[in-house]
C-alpha cells in the first residue's frame, strides 16, 4: 500500500516561491549568456579568418598577373641560330642573341638617348637579363620562324611591373590644361604654356596640399613625357624624358597631364625615364597584363618575375606520397595491435604513454632525428622528397596511430562478438569487421595527418630541403624543395616583388590544405555509420 501523494496548491508550490524563481531566473540567464559567448567565439572566429583570407587575397592579387612587352623582331639566323636551325636546345639556350635582337629593338623606339651609357643600361632594364627564355623556347619549339619577322612577347622587370600594378610609390593623375604650347629653350629643355587661362591652378593646388610636396612630376604633352624643372605662374619648364622630341615650337593638341609621384627619384628602384618608357609603350598598346600562369608551371629563380612554385608543388605532392605511404600502414598496423592483440600489461602501457607524449613533441625534434638516422647514420641524399617523407611520416605517426585507436573504439562490441559467436578467427574478425567499420574515422585522421604534415617546414629545413632548385623533380629521389620552405625562402627576399608572390603560394598552399580537410569531413560522413 502505497502512501497518497502530498496534495499541494499551486500557491504552495516550492517553485513558486520568489527564492525559487529566482534561481530560475538565474540559471536562464547564465544559458543566455553561455549561448552568447559561444555564438560570439564562433564569428570572432570566422571574422579572424575572413580578414587572414582577405589580407593575403589582396596582397596575391598582382601576383597572379604580369606585364609583358611586345616587340616586331627580325630573327636573325647568323645570331639566333649559329649552329643551324637544326639544334633547338642552342636556339633554346641562347640567352644573348635573344638579349641583343630585344636591345636593338628598345634602342630603335628610345633612340633619343641610346648614346648615353647609363639612360642606355635603363632602357635594357626595363626587361631582366633572363626574361627571354620563354622567347628562345617559343622560338626552338618553331624553327621555321628563324629568318622571319615575328611579334614576340617579354615579360617586365619586377619593378615596373609594380608600379603599373601601383605599387612602389604613391602617386596622383591631374589634368592642367586643354589649350597650351610648348617652345624649345637654348638650353635644351622645354617651355610649356598655358593658354586656357587656367594658369596651371590644378598643378599649383595640388603642390600646396601636401605636406612636403610633390618631389616628382612628370608631364604628358601628346606623346611625350618630360619631367617637371621649375613651375611658374602660367609657365612651366620642362625636360625631356621620352617620346618624340618636339619642335622649335608647337601647340599641343589635347590635355597636358600630370603624373605626381612622392618617393624622389634617389629613393626609387625605377628612374623618371624607365617610368616615361614604360607609360609610353602601355599608352601605345605594346605592354599588356597578361595571366601569370609560370607562377604554377615554373621552377624557382633568382628573378621574382620569372620565379614560381611548379618545383615546390611537385616537391610537396611527392613528400607526401612517402609520407602516406609510410605512415598510414605502420599507423594503422599498430593501432590494430595494440587496440586489439596486444596484452594489457606494463609493455603495452608505456607504449601507449610514448605514443602520446611523441604526438606532442615539437616538429624540429624530428627533424634533428631525420640528420641524424637517414643523412649521418644510412647516407641518404640531402634536399629530396624520399627522405623528407621519412621524417614526415615519423612526425605524423603517432597522430595516426591515436586516431587509429580511437575509431576502433568506436566500433561496438557487438561487432565483435558477433562474428566471433558465428565462428570468425580474432584475426578474421579485426579484418573482416572491425576495420572496415573503423576505416572511415581512420581515414579521416589520416588525412588530418597529412595535411599538418605538408604544413611543416622546421623538419625539412634540418635535412636540407632549403636548397634552390631550378627544375621540377620527377620523382621522389630528385633534388626538390616543399611550398613552406619556398614561402620561408620568398619571404626572406629583399625585392619587394617577393611579397604578393609570398601571398599567392600561400593561398596555394592553403587551397591544398582546406582540400584534405574538406576531403576528411565529406568522407567521414559518407562512410559514418552511427550505432
Amino acid at each position: 500500500m502505497t502512501d497518497a501523494a502530498p496534495n499541494i496548491s499551486p500557491g504552495h508550490s516550492p517553485f513558486a516561491q520568489p527564492e525559487a524563481v529566482r534561481r530560475l531566473k538565474q540559471r536562464h540567464a547564465a544559458e543566455r549568456r553561455f549561448r552568447f559567448y559561444g555564438v560570439a567565439a564562433i564569428g570572432f572566429s570566422v571574422l579572424a579568418l575572413l580578414v587572414l583570407l582577405t589580407t593575403i587575397g589582396q596582397q596575391a592579387r598582382s601576383a597572379f598577373t604580369r606585364h609583358v612587352i611586345a616587340f616586331d623582331l627580325d630573327l636573325d639566323a647568323a645570331r639566333l641560330a649559329p649552329q643551324g636551325v637544326e639544334a633547338p636546345a642552342a636556339i633554346a639556350g641562347n640567352v644573348s642573341g635573344f638579349n641583343q635582337l630585344v636591345q636593338d629593338a628598345l634602342r630603335t623606339r628610345f633612340p633619343h638617348h641610346a648614346d648615353q651609357l647609363n639612360l642606355r643600361r635603363e632602357l635594357y632594364g626595363l626587361v631582366p637579363r633572363l626574361g627571354v627564355l620563354a622567347m628562345a623556347q617559343q622560338v626552338a619549339e618553331h624553327p621555321e620562324w628563324i629568318g622571319s619577322k615575328r611579334r614576340l612577347r617579354v615579360v617586365l622587370s619586377d619593378d615596373l611591373d609594380l608600379f603599373l600594378k601601383g605599387g612602389i610609390t604613391e602617386r596622383m593623375q591631374l589634368k592642367l590644361t586643354p589649350e597650351s604650347r610648348l617652345s624649345r629653350l637654348e638650353t635644351g629643355d622645354f617651355r610649356l604654356q598655358d593658354l586656357s587661362g587656367q594658369r596651371f591652378s590644378a598643378l599649383h593646388a595640388a603642390r600646396d596640399t601636401r605636406a612636403g610636396g610633390w618631389p616628382t612630376i612628370l608631364i604628358r604633352a601628346q606623346d611625350s613625357w618630360f619631367t617637371l624643372l621649375d613651375a611658374g605662374a602660367d609657365e612651366l619648364q620642362l625636360r625631356h624624358l621620352a617620346g618624340p622630341r618636339p619642335d622649335e615650337r608647337v601647340q599641343i593638341a589635347g590635355y597636358v597631364t600630370a603624373l605626381l609621384i612622392s618617393t624622389p627619384e634617389s629613393d626609387r628602384t625605377i628612374s623618371d625615364h624607365q617610368i616615361a618608357w614604360t607609360l609610353l609603350l602601355q599608352a601605345q598598346g605594346d605592354i599588356q597584363r597578361v595571366p601569370n600562369l609560370s607562377l604554377l608551371t615554373h621552377a624557382d629563380s633568382t628573378y621574382p618575375e620569372l620565379a614560381g612554385a611548379g618545383a615546390a608543388i611537385a616537391g610537396s605532392l611527392l613528400t607526401m606520397l612517402v609520407t602516406a605511404l609510410f605512415a598510414i600502414p605502420v599507423g594503422i598496423l599498430a593501432a590494430l595491435y595494440l587496440e586489439e592483440f596486444a596484452p594489457r600489461n606494463r609493455l603495452t602501457g608505456l607504449i601507449e604513454v610514448n605514443i602520446n607524449n611523441l604526438a606532442a613533441v615539437p616538429s624540429i625534434i624530428f627533424g634533428l632525428l631525420g640528420a641524424a638516422v637517414f643523412l649521418k647514420a644510412f647516407g641518404m641524399p640531402r634536399s629530396v622528397p624520399f627522405v623528407g617523407g621519412l621524417v614526415l611520416g615519423l612526425l605524423v605517426l603517432p597522430t595516426v596511430i591515436i586516431a587509429s585507436r580511437a575509431a576502433l573504439r568506436a566500433v561496438p562490441l557487438s561487432v565483435r562478438t558477433a562474428a566471433l559467436g558465428l565462428g570468425a578467427s580474432k584475426t578474421q574478425t579485426v579484418f573482416h569487421h572491425t576495420l572496415p567499420l573503423a576505416m572511415p574515422g581512420i581515414m579521416t585522421g589520416a588525412i588530418i595527418a597529412m595535411a599538418r604534415a605538408l604544413g611543416e617546414t622546421a623538419p625539412l629545413l634540418m635535412i636540407g630541403m632549403v636548397a634552390f632548385v631550378n627544375d621540377i623533380p620527377a620523382g621522389p629521389g630528385d633534388e626538390s624543395t616543399v611550398l613552406p620552405v619556398l614561402i620561408y625562402k620568398w619571404f626572406s627576399g629583399a625585392e619587394r616583388a617577393w611579397e604578393p608572390m609570398t601571398s599567392a603560394v600561400i593561398l596555394v598552399l592553403l587551397s591544398i590544405l582546406i582540400t584534405m580537410n574538406l576531403a576528411a569531413v565529406l568522407m567521414r560522413r559518407h562512410f559514418e555509420k552511427r550505432w
